[in-house]
């Protein structure tokens, strides 16, 4: 059985960003540094893989943290390429901006805490709206590197990548300008069928099944 991951088909031409996004970073993003994760998330499984037909775990403890960084840049890079689409106007659905506005009063205060947070990630990292099935709410999360200061078991709904390679060809270090400019090509309809697969799920379990 492959079980190799593969990359995601990125869902439209590589200038279809502009002018919030530009094709030269696009294309090193996802071409170079996206392939990058993918390639490695590969290579770290086939040498778990080897480990576990040799018996031989001695590099168990490099393997497990690679696997953890590699996967999850890989991962969130692909939910990230699909949040994004060209500046056509898009907006949360129904249900979602009614979860919005539950749990941050109203959209324009979870855009302003979401903005802020992606400003202030330490480092190279990611900021996330997520939905946490234990909390059964909406979170705003920022993530260091690509996998650390998670929420277990939360489900990643929208991202903004904010490693510098994401950004800093076009925008610099003007991080401010680069997070408003995003605001303008995020694709509510993904972020909406995310939303509405959390839904489907979260409506259909059983009590007994419920996170205590």
């Amino acid at each position: 059985m492959d079980e190799r991951i593969e990359k995601i088909e990125l869902p439209y031409p590589l200038d279809a960003l502009e002018p919030y996004y530009s094709k030269e970073t696009l294309k090193i993003h996802y071409e170079t540094l996206y392939t990058g994760y993918v390639n490695n998330t590969n290579k770290v499984q086939e040498k778990l893989k080897r480990a576990r037909e040799s018996n031989d775990y001695e590099n168990i403890k490099c393997l497990e943290k690679e696997l953890s960084f590699q996967g999850s840049g890989a991962i969130l890079h692909g939910l990230f390429f699909e949040n994004m689409g060209p500046p056509v106007p898009t907006s949360p659905s129904i249900n979602l901006m009614e979860q919005i506005n539950k749990n941050f009063g109203s959209f324009e205060k979870f855009k302003t805490q979401f903005s802020e947070a992606a400003k202030v990630v330490e480092a190279s990292g990611w900021c996330l709206l997520v939905w946490v099935s234990n909390f059964n709410k909406l979170e705003i999360l920022q993530c260091e590197k690509h996998q650390n200061l998670t929420l277990w078991g939360c489900k990643p709904l929208f991202i903004i990548d904010m490693w510098e390679h994401s950004y800093f060809l076009q925008y610099k270090a003007n991080k401010a300008e680069y997070i408003n400019a995003f605001w303008n090509i995020v694709n509510w309809n993904i972020v909406n069928k995310r939303f509405e697969k959390i839904r489907m799920v979260k409506n259909t379990i059983h009590p007994i099944t419920k996170p205590l």
